[in-house]
């Protein structure tokens, strides 16, 4: 049966990215501004990460022209809305692992290796899962956080990075050391496009709506 129904609302998500075009799914982009989504649809929930990250001050290279850094966890509230979201409508809020979130919302933090745990004293369950088992590039390890929904047995494990997964030009001009201390991530996307670094692989998303649809009101 095909689905017309809007069935999930999909957050903080990029404009005519993956969750565009799906019948299905209600997808909230910058310009509509999911911090004023309130239900009544399960959510997915993708908020920004760029001052929870081990970056969070800014581009160490701007920080050294400009002297100015960036206040972590200064996102405008995204984060705060949409675990508020989740927790009140039921479904999945996705973070990268090492996200200063889950400590500043008191959130316990999952075994890198995967497995889900119990989040806090509000229905939620965590884990660790990367989505370059799923198809993504890099490892890309990632946080979810899930409430009243199923919680799906994934393709858990950690990736061990090789030195031939870095560009050949990287290793020439920063070394294996560098290059490790850098992180896979930043040698492909990023400046004006990083949609290859951001992006949602096809099989992870599937699993996310999966999820999501599976909440029960």
């Amino acid at each position: 049966m095909t689905i017309t129904q809007k069935t999930i609302a999909a957050l903080y998500v990029q404009t005519n990215g993956a969750y565009f075009n799906i019948p299905e799914i209600d997808p909230w982009d910058e310009k509509r501004d999911a911090r004023k989504y309130n239900g009544p649809l399960p959510i997915i929930a993708h908020p920004p990460c760029q001052r929870w990250g081990k970056f969070w001050a800014g581009s160490p290279s701007v920080i050294a022209k400009t002297g100015v850094r960036k206040k972590k966890g200064d996102d405008n509230g995204c984060f705060k809305h949409a675990l508020k979201a989740v927790r009140k409508w039921g479904g999945v809020l996705e973070h990268p692992w090492g996200s200063y979130a889950w400590k500043h919302f008191n959130l316990k933090k999952p075994d890198r290796k995967g497995e889900w745990i119990k989040a806090d004293s509000k229905e939620g369950w965590t884990c660790c899962v990367e989505q370059g088992r799923y198809g993504h590039y890099a490892p890309k390890p990632t946080l979810l956080y899930a409430v009243k929904c199923k919680l799906p047995e994934l393709n858990w494990g950690v990736y061990k990075i090789k030195e031939s997964d870095f560009p050949q030009w990287a290793l020439e001009k920063y070394g294996i050391k560098r290059c490790r201390k850098i992180g896979l991530m930043s040698f492909k996307g990023g400046g004006k496009d990083s949609t290859p670094r951001i992006y949602t692989p096809e099989p992870f998303k599937k699993i996310l709506i999966e999820m999501a649809n599976s909440v029960k009101h």
